[in-house]
């Protein structure tokens, strides 16, 4: 399997679900970066479960525990070995499932690929394993603090609530509620919606959008390696993420170009846009502007109903919901959005240090 992410700043995770850990190797991060353990924590606390009632009641620490690339609180250049242990499995919920596959999830497909799988939570394809991305992210935000370049995402939109654009928003108000929306009688909507849902035994989707605020024009590549389409793919490889949308997106289809193109200006010595219908990317290269992006994701797959399915045997069986889950996974996800978008930008500050002479 796939299991690394980036060409210089470059993450490789490993771990299943219900194994003993999960963890990440953090390969090609410079020397001399502050590691900040009590952030790397902070970082982990916004992505664990069992944080408020609309997530999953499943109890991990996620304690995280350096191995090697940090010395005297200090990277050193040398691999950085992340692992996190599992401590709250609950093996037995999945022993009605380890003969029939699940509908839309990742059962089936393994089991195809490999033949065999790890049935205990989903094994590798659970979103678990997202903690040790969060992990690595937390040391490439600290490395992108030092270049100016800040990344926040916040909760958008669940089912049919959505909150207003981003311009509009105090994004530092994002922590102040559980589902992380920092609009106030949006984030109530929609935490009523999420305990509607809970309640009826099902979920829900939502969108998150990310911000990217100081990145320098000239990040990203013209062809192959274009920015837009590198955070795509990581957006993309986050379980349960169903689309990927930067700057004016799919709504850009609606206007003309004398409407959608953005001007440019001059504010001092710097190049500028008036508008930033481009999302901060042009021919796949950031401009200078605010960076932003959608992510959408679909209804959890695991419900607390039955299902119809089939066995191993391609035999009909009912599948019924065990176990502990998120009735919408969007506000655990604020954080996995943020770590993907920082492991991307910060790989293209490093690329982007060998373009020029």
């Amino acid at each position: 399997m796939s299991n690394s992410f980036g060409q210089i700043f470059r993450i490789t995770t490993f771990g299943e679900s219900h194994g003993p850990a999960i963890g990440a190797i953090l390969d090609g991060c410079p020397a001399g970066i502050v590691v900040d353990e009590d952030f790397l924590q902070q970082e982990m606390d916004r992505r664990r479960p069992g944080q408020s009632r609309i997530t999953t009641q499943r109890q991990e620490g996620d304690r995280v525990r350096i191995l090697s690339g940090v010395f005297e609180g200090k990277t050193t250049g040398t691999p950085i070995a992340l692992v996190i242990e599992n401590e709250d499995q609950r093996s037995k919920d999945y022993g009605h499932i380890a003969q029939s596959f699940r509908p839309s999830h990742a059962d089936y497909t393994y089991e195809t690929k490999y033949g065999v799988r790890d049935y205990r939570g989903g094994g590798r394809s659970s979103a678990r394993e997202t903690a040790a991305r969060v992990a690595a992210g937390a040391i490439a935000k600290l490395f992108l603090k030092q270049q100016g370049i800040s990344i926040q995402a916040f909760v958008s939109r669940v089912g049919t609530i959505q909150a207003p654009p981003y311009t509009e928003l105090d994004l530092s108000k994002t922590e102040d509620n559980i589902v992380r929306c920092p609009h106030e009688e949006t984030a109530s909507r929609m935490i009523a919606l999420i305990d509607e849902v809970r309640l009826s035994r099902d979920t829900i989707g939502g969108i998150v959008t990310g911000v990217i605020k100081g990145a320098p024009a000239g990040l990203g590549e013209p062809v192959f390696g274009k920015l837009h389409a590198l955070l795509g793919s990581a957006m993309l490889s986050i379980n349960a993420v169903k689309g990927f949308e930067y700057g004016s997106g799919f709504d850009g289809v609606s206007k003309r170009g004398s409407e959608h193109n953005d001007e440019f200006y001059t504010e001092g010595e710097r190049v500028r846009t008036r508008t930033n219908h481009s999302g901060g990317v042009q021919g796949g290269i950031s401009n200078g502007e605010d960076i932003y992006f959608n992510v959408a994701f679909k209804p959890v797959a695991t419900i607390m109903q039955d299902q119809q399915s089939v066995n191993k045997d391609g035999n009909a069986v009912t599948v019924s919901g065990k176990g502990r889950h998120d009735p919408c996974v969007v506000p655990r996800a604020v954080p996995i959005v943020e770590a993907m978008a920082a492991l991307v930008i910060a790989d293209c500050t490093l690329l982007a240090r060998s373009a020029r002479a």
